[in-house]
């Protein structure tokens, strides 16, 4: 997932659209993911460095990044990667879990045998992600798998607002990834809601989602144990 976004070529900064936007796009993704981890220090000449642009983009991308709570900025300071706020997780959760619950049941009322076609093309792929312990390649086709879902139901913008308010939780759930067996979990709740879908069945299309959708929240306490330094206090 990360992998394209190092050593960038000028071709890639040239077609962005905007230099800001451009680079917002790819801090966001390394933090998201964690290979930029919280508590990080960003240095805005390195950052000037690293991606070609002048202060102005480097500055208006890590304000857009601080309207999402994913860095701090200190005026005169540092510019530091937030740490996991589980409160604003819980909030991002419930925001996805409330919208996407009234998406699969959209779904399930009116099954495309097309759309369950890709989603389950997209869960094989997360197989073959699993199975190499790609965690950053499984977790953007996680992400596909629901965005795929928004787009089906012509809500492709809403997918944007609803991925804004979610980095603490998408962070919590990337750090959760890599424990044993949470990626077949993944797997099989995705299927459960995809056979739901397929079988015109919304009351148990929302219910696989609820449950997927509940899976982070619980292990929470385990996770801050194992990496306190990534949580607010």
């Amino acid at each position: 997932m990360v992998e394209h976004l190092t050593g960038l070529p000028s071709r890639a900064r040239d077609l962005s659209k905007g230099g800001a936007g451009f680079v917002c796009e790819v801090l966001r993704a390394e933090i998201i993911s964690l290979a930029l981890a919280p508590g990080a220090v960003l240095s805005r000449q390195e950052l000037q460095d690293r991606f070609g642009f002048s202060s102005t983009p480097i500055r208006d991308a890590l304000m857009r990044l601080q309207e999402e709570a994913l860095v701090e900025i200190f005026p005169q300071h540092a510019t530091v990667v937030s740490l996991i706020d589980i409160e604003r997780a819980r909030q991002g959760q419930f925001l996805r879990r409330s919208v996407e619950l009234e998406l699969v049941r959209e779904l399930a009322l009116k099954p495309e045998p097309a759309l369950v076609e890709k989603l389950r093309s997209l869960i094989r792929q997360q197989t073959a992600f699993s199975d190499l312990g790609e965690t950053a390649a499984f977790a953007a086709a996680d992400q596909a798998f629901h965005r795929t879902q928004y787009e089906a139901l012509g809500m492709g913008a809403l997918w944007h607002l609803v991925r804004r308010q979610s980095g603490h939780i998408d962070r919590l759930r990337n750090l959760h990834l890599p424990r044993a067996g949470k990626m077949r979990e993944i797997l099989a709740d995705h299927a459960a809601i995809v056979d739901a879908i397929a079988a015109g069945r919304p009351e148990a299309a929302q219910e696989s989602l609820r449950v997927h959708l509940s899976h982070s929240l619980e292990f929470v306490d385990r996770l801050r144990q194992s990496n306190p330094e990534y949580f607010k206090p």
